[in-house]
């Protein structure tokens, strides 16, 4: 356990991500793969009011949903830390401070709470001036409705004029930075935004860990099972190039070493990288969640890191 950035909140090195609530698991089996979670000692669950408008039938707050009921039926809900998000839900897009406001409101009474620990903008919205937004989540914090706040997807431009405004205007700043970042996806992260939260002592919580399940060493050259396919197979199967190959047979060979799961290596790897708090990683069963938690103890030598570093290079 160690405390998250510069919050008080002490998290688990793993955060569950809550985004197959509702989607690929169900009620029952979001509960199993939950209590699991919780009782292996993790305590903080990332989802979004926009989690799972995309599957038909759905139209957002699924994942909140089940995660109130789940917290309400265990009565835990002073044990765990809960990240969501605004900003992407069909039915209250965007970062406006009206939006806001009545975002939050929906997303605390699915929750089935009166506080959300950590509260993201789940992108950047540029229609809106930043000042607006940091201001109505500032009013959020203040109300205590809302206890730190989180910007996912946002540039290092954008984020450092964001926290630049926090500063000069008093309001609350963004602590937590969710960007996409794995073995496979480097680019977004490593540089300019990996340098700015460093500096500016953000913790980040990055998202697709296992980059939609490639980094779990299930797709392989040749795979054709279609049978039981995940809805992100395809998106993981075109992880499968030359460079892909080389980041599995590193990961092959240090699992090995270690006689862990392939996803506890990957997850292991981004923990080790700056300024990452933590890695977000989705379970659909208690059996996928396994090697996940495996990963927060594993700590890879520094010719591991290395080894996997370079195989990753494009």
């Amino acid at each position: 356990m160690a405390l998250l950035g510069t919050t008080d909140l002490d998290i688990y090195p793993l955060c569950l991500g809550g985004n197959v609530f509702g989607w690929t698991a169900d009620r029952e089996q979001s509960f199993a793969v939950l209590d699991a979670f919780a009782a292996a000692g993790g305590n903080l669950v990332d989802t979004a009011d926009a989690y799972s408008a995309w599957v038909p039938g759905n139209s957002g707050g699924e994942s909140e949903t089940i995660l109130g009921e789940w917290m309400a039926a265990r009565g835990n809900r002073d044990t765990m830390y809960i990240a969501t998000k605004v900003a992407k839900s069909p039915a209250r897009p965007g970062l406006s401070a009206a939006n806001i406001r009545a975002a939050v409101d929906d997303s605390l009474r699915r929750l089935r709470t009166d506080y959300i620990d950590l509260y993201y903008a789940h992108h950047d919205d540029t229609e809106v001036p930043l000042a607006e937004t940091l201001g109505a989540f500032d009013e959020l914090v203040r109300a205590g409705k809302v206890r730190y706040l989180g910007a996912s997807q946002y540039t290092a431009p954008r984020l450092a004029e964001a926290l630049a405004i926090a500063d000069r205007e008093g309001v609350a700043r963004y602590r937590v930075v969710q960007p996409q970042y794995n073995l496979m996806d480097r680019t977004v992260y490593e540089g300019e935004l990996a340098d700015l939260c460093v500096r500016e002592k953000l913790a980040v919580l990055p998202y697709y860990g296992l980059a939609r399940g490639f980094l779990t060493g299930k797709y392989r050259p040749g795979d054709t099972d279609t049978a039981n396919a995940s809805p992100r197979a395809d998106a993981a199967r075109a992880y499968l190039d030359d460079r892909g190959l080389r980041v599995l047979t590193a990961l092959d060979e240090i699992a090995t070493t270690h006689n862990v799961p392939v996803a506890t290596v990957a997850l292991s790897w981004l923990r080790a990288q700056p300024a990452i708090a933590a890695p977000i990683a989705s379970a659909r069963t208690v059996d996928q969640l396994t090697p996940l938690l495996a990963s927060a103890t594993l700590t890879l030598t520094p010719t591991e890191l290395n080894q996997l570093t370079t195989a990753s290079h494009r």
